[in-house]
């Protein structure tokens, strides 16, 4: 493993409490997903965990391929802990990958340095049929592993996360093989033949129920669904392919653990997103960078607690820019019970002073 970093002016202190040192229900991030009041937002970023830090490229260095990174329980809970080290974040995301699920299902995967993830295509029901659940939970076990260890590992305040991608952005990836500009094959296969294309997205929603699940079991404490590509689908496939599997899958996690947070991430999805937040399973909603912060502070933030959105390029430019930014987006949902993060995941290039100076301007942050 990476050795912890050395806290420099440049980094807050990092929190050291005992993992069973308080109960989730007090934990900031959980009291705003209640809707409680608290005198600044949580915070955490979307991939706070990955090659931006060097520690992390340490980490993935010994494990050899992203993958197995994945796999490697003790270096996955390593990674993840590497930013709540050094930031002071108030949650920590588990690490893993949305492609686990296909992978586990059966279907080919490999992650091609510099072209990102690469999958046999499914393309109709033939190629779907070998896909099987049946042995989801022995070749996840790993993620499951790594959850119970963040659960022991971190410290008391820090809220655990699990994740799943959304059904529509998995089957995007699974029916093109790869990521794509338009996400064309499988808007194909849903708009050609919707009947035959709801058999993947059903096959989606069930092993994420199960997958979720069992995250859950090993003390995940909040659930996000990542809906990358949600805003591709016109208004009324919206509906059918990102929205509804969104629905099933946290209506079947509420009942189980009426406890336990939903926050869905339908990047893309603009007016759209309002929709999202009248699903009562789902307990805030992730904007990404293009959201105008008026308009979700007035139509979703009033049904939802809202997360998000900073450019992950602001992170990158930093200074002034950054400030300035960080300042407006928590001014302007200073009202409501909101969650400060990035609009999308941060970006390799980013300098890891930067996210420090983040993390101490919403720290002072007193709206």
């Amino acid at each position: 493993m990476a050795e912890s970093p050395v806290v420099t002016d440049q980094t807050p202190i990092p929190k050291t409490q005992p993992a069973t040192s308080q109960p989730a229900s007090s934990k900031r991030l959980i009291k705003a997903l209640r809707r409680e009041p608290l005198d600044r937002p949580p915070f955490w970023l979307m991939r706070q965990a990955g090659r931006y830090l060097p520690e992390y490229r340490q980490t993935r260095a010994e494990a050899g391929s992203f993958l197995d990174l994945c796999f490697d329980s003790a270096r996955s809970a390593e990674v993840t802990l590497q930013p709540i080290r050094r930031f002071g974040f108030d949650a920590a995301i588990l690490f893993a990958d949305i492609l686990l699920i296909p992978s586990a299902l059966g279907q080919k995967l490999t992650f091609a340095e510099g072209e990102g993830p690469v999958l046999a295509p499914i393309r109709d029901l033939e190629a779907l049929k070998p896909l099987s659940a049946e042995h989801l939970h022995e070749r996840l076990a790993p993620v499951y592993d790594t959850v119970s260890r963040l659960s022991k590992a971190l410290p008391g305040d820090v809220t655990l996360i699990g994740f799943a991608g959304a059904p529509w952005t998995v089957a995007t990836y699974m029916v093109q093989g790869r990521g794509s500009s338009d996400q064309g094959a499988a808007k194909s296969w849903a708009y050609h033949k919707p009947d035959e294309f709801q058999v993947l997205i059903d096959l989606l929603v069930d092993v994420t129920i199960e997958y979720l699940d069992r995250q859950v079991q090993a003390g995940a404490e909040v659930l996000q669904l990542f809906d990358t590509w949600a805003g591709s689908l016109p208004e009324p496939q919206f509906h059918r392919w990102s929205l509804q599997p969104m629905k099933r899958i946290a209506e079947a996690l509420k009942a189980r653990y009426p406890h336990v947070p939903m926050i869905a991430f339908p990047r893309g999805a603009g007016p759209l997103s309002r929709d999202v937040a009248l699903v009562d399973a789902i307990d805030a909603i992730g904007l990404d960078t293009s959201m105008s912060v008026g308009w979700a502070a007035r139509e979703v933030q009033s049904l939802k607690t809202t997360q998000g959105n900073l450019d992950p390029l602001m992170v990158v430019a930093g200074g002034k820019t950054m400030e300035g930014e960080i300042t407006r987006i928590l001014s302007g949902f200073g009202q409501g019970p909101h969650i400060f993060n990035l609009g999308h995941g941060i970006v390799p290039e980013t300098p890891p002073e930067h996210v420090g100076a983040l993390s101490r301007q919403v720290l002072a942050w007193r709206g």
